[in-house]
């Protein structure tokens, strides 16, 4: 059990991680393992914050994750992020694989910014669950949306499976698009709980 001090501090640091000031965010880790050298959440932290200075997205997309998996209360939540994180250039790669082969038809098979949100329902199909496709595009690629209907079934379904801080970045962009959409406030309801 870690020190309501303790509980601060690591909440500032991730609060620094959010916000993308990642020389604070690792200050503030490398202080927290100094005084508990075995404290976990502060040791992924800082792995994370390195990820983050080269690669922003994948290491916001982990931490995600990672925080889903602690207020699931995953006892082995430290262990699944240390394992993704190991095989992160491979797992980037095999996705990549997949989205060109199985996605994009044999004479368009070329590099793109995203993964269309049609393809992204196959892959969901493929996979049996929404959780699971997208566990598996998150660290490497965007879903491209570019309907009104598909956004909000999108953030409604990463409601439904626990992204909700996500669904929330999602929100903002779609208040500003689409200002009025009661759907919108109805999603940020069930959020709130």
């Amino acid at each position: 059990m870690i020190s309501k001090k303790t509980k601060k501090a690591l909440q500032r640091a991730e609060n620094y991680f959010y916000s993308g000031d990642y020389d604070e965010a690792m200050r503030q880790y490398a202080i927290l393992l100094k005084d508990h050298p075995q404290l976990k959440e502060a040791r992924i932290g800082a792995i994370l914050t390195d990820i983050a200075i080269e690669n922003d997205e994948e290491a916001q997309a982990l931490f995600e994750y990672y925080q889903v998996l602690k207020n699931e209360k995953d006892e082995n939540a430290e262990a699944i992020i240390e394992g993704m994180i190991g095989t992160f250039d491979n797992a980037l790669e095999k996705i990549s694989d997949i989205l060109d082969g199985a996605l994009l038809p044999k004479e368009t098979q070329e590099p793109v910014d995203g993964i269309g949100y049609c393809d992204f329902k196959e892959l969901v199909g493929l996979r049996g669950s929404f959780k699971r496709a997208f566990e598996d595009i998150m660290f490497s690629t965007k879903v491209v949306i570019s309907e009104k209907e598909d956004l909000l079934d999108f953030i409604q379904q990463l409601v439904e499976n626990g992204f909700n801080e996500m669904a929330m970045r999602y929100i903002e962009g779609a208040a500003i698009a689409y200002p009025g959409e009661s759907r919108i406030q109805e999603i940020i309801d069930k959020i709130k709980g």
